[in-house]
């Protein structure tokens, strides 16, 4: 087929047809099983474009949550291996100490690291292992019906705090990327969204530091999400990305929480 155009995208100046955009070979062609509007699919897709960018596809292997996105390998073209929950940063540890040349990288998401993996977490930070983790905020235990999670905002309700939650009664949000900022074997930790098209760009930069921070040898690194979850939330996908700029970033500001590399 040929589109005759005066410009040279997306049609070149000899009439034929140029790629602009396509899917990325670290990614299946399936279809994903997440709810309208969420942030996860977008991850997923951004893990692979810098999988595919730093040409590390053959070397990387993921390791997959319980949570909304315990199907993670069906959509990566690359080796996953599933974890019991909270406990991804351990098999990852292993798996990287028995194949140091391997990239190799967490998905979690709050419930998941900031709950029952917590000390999992933490203590794999304080040992300063040389692997990447991507952490999905969403603020809900999305999975099994929106329960309260460890960092759902003051106020915010939930299937479990439907009045809202209250600091006297469940605590406050927990900040762990501030928490494992404060670990001396930490490298590098930023927080980003995914809510609009200039915060995915940063998020993919994000992203590609860290992993090029494992490449170098250099480190712990962690990048938090912050993620939309329309359904959860009793919002429009729209609604929940406004949600997350009005609300979300004023307890947990984005930019770059630590930075030793």
């Amino acid at each position: 087929m040929k589109i005759k155009s005066k410009t040279n995208s997306p049609a070149q100046t000899d009439g034929t047809l140029k790629k602009v955009f396509s899917r990325p070979e670290s990614m299946r062609d399936v279809a994903m099983h997440y709810c309208s509007g969420c942030g996860h699919g977008i991850v997923h897709r951004l893990i692979c474009e810098v999988i595919d960018e730093l040409g590390i596809r053959e070397r990387t292997i993921g390791v997959a949550p319980v949570g909304c996105a315990v199907l993670a390998y069906d959509y990566w073209d690359f080796d996953t291996t599933e974890a019991a929950h909270g406990r991804a940063p351990a098999v990852a540890t292993g798996i990287k100490r028995l194949l140091p040349d391997r990239i190799v990288f967490t998905y979690q998401g709050d419930g998941d690291l900031a709950a029952i993996g917590t000390a999992e977490i933490i203590h794999a930070a304080n040992r300063g292992e040389n692997i990447t983790v991507i952490f999905v905020n969403n603020g809900v235990y999305g999975m099994t019906g929106g329960q309260m999670a460890p960092t759902t905002l003051l106020g915010q309700k939930t299937a479990t705090t439907p009045w809202g939650r209250e600091v006297s009664r469940d605590g406050f949000p927990l900040k762990i990327s501030e928490l494992l900022s404060l670990l001396p074997a930490v490298v590098y930790i930023e927080r980003t969204t995914v809510n609009k098209a200039k915060n995915i760009l940063i998020t993919k930069g994000a992203i590609k530091r860290a992993f090029q921070n494992q490449i170098e040898n250099k480190g712990f690194s962690l990048i938090e999400i912050l993620s939309p979850c329309p359904t959860y939330w009793h919002m429009s996908p729209l609604e929940a990305g406004q949600w997350i700029d009005a609300e979300m970033v004023k307890h947990y500001p984005l930019g770059i929480i630590k930075s030793n590399c």
